[in-house]
């Protein structure tokens, strides 16, 4: 089977939906993470909070407080790092089992595809998978590199190194947040490229829910409202 007759079997629906999907991931990632002063994102918003974090870390005797904090945030990572591994594990093991997949999808979906197709469609949420695994790990380490320069931040506040380095802790912590938002919008449209496996109009419909429930989460959310309120109000 030749290239071609491999693109033959999927429709042109098909291809716009796997484009819409691939776009939107990109897009909105790019957006969320470079929002505007006017209209700031959750993330966004929760970077400056980062830097306010540590400034107060250095005056702050003992510094459990902070540690257990980061502690739990590279906890976060690491499950949902363990999480997409298993996840990619069992679709891996789905490529070798196509036959079994190809009768339980005949049945949701009544058309008959070759086995290439469920492979495809598989392929694509791994892709997916595979890039939140790879961002999850990351900032892991990231978390970890914070936590050193953390330590290293000396504890008298005139020292000259202090607040330079409390401010180098904090952009390492932004950082290693922002590979790991990237990593949990990138298990939202993992689990939107699985609806293709019941067709190509359901997948568009799954990255446009996707898409907007990553919107209103950063940008219409509740916990944004409570983010912009003033500290004296």
């Amino acid at each position: 089977m030749t290239f071609a007759d491999r693109i033959a079997l999927f429709s042109p629906l098909d291809g716009f939906a796997v484009a819409l999907i691939l776009t939107s991931w990109v897009l909105i990632g790019w957006r969320i993470e470079n929002s505007s002063s006017t209209t700031p994102s959750v993330s966004s918003l929760m970077a400056q909070y980062r830097r306010d974090w540590m400034i107060q870390m250095i005056t702050r005797q003992p510094r459990i407080f902070d540690s257990a904090i980061l502690g739990t945030l590279r906890q976060g990572t690491t499950f949902f790092a363990s999480a997409t591994m298993i996840a990619i594990g069992g679709g891996l093991a789905l490529l070798g089992k196509t036959e079994e997949l190809q009768g339980v999808a005949q049945n949701l979906t009544q058309t008959n595809a070759p086995t290439l197709v469920w492979e495809v469609k598989i392929l694509l949420a791994l892709l997916f998978l595979t890039d939140a695994f790879l961002k999850f790990m990351w900032s892991h380490r990231l978390f970890g590199y914070s936590a050193v320069m953390m330590a290293s931040v000396p504890n008298d506040p005139d020292h000259p190194a202090a607040v330079p380095r409390a401010q180098k802790a904090g952009e390492l912590n932004i950082t290693a947040a922002r590979s790991y938002n990237h990593g949990l919008r990138s298990v939202y449209f993992a689990m939107a490229a699985l609806a293709w496996m019941i067709g190509p109009g359901t997948l568009i419909a799954a990255t446009l829910v996707t898409i907007l429930v990553l919107w209103r989460r950063e940008f219409a959310s509740h916990s944004r409202t409570i983010l912009l309120q003033g500290d004296l109000e």
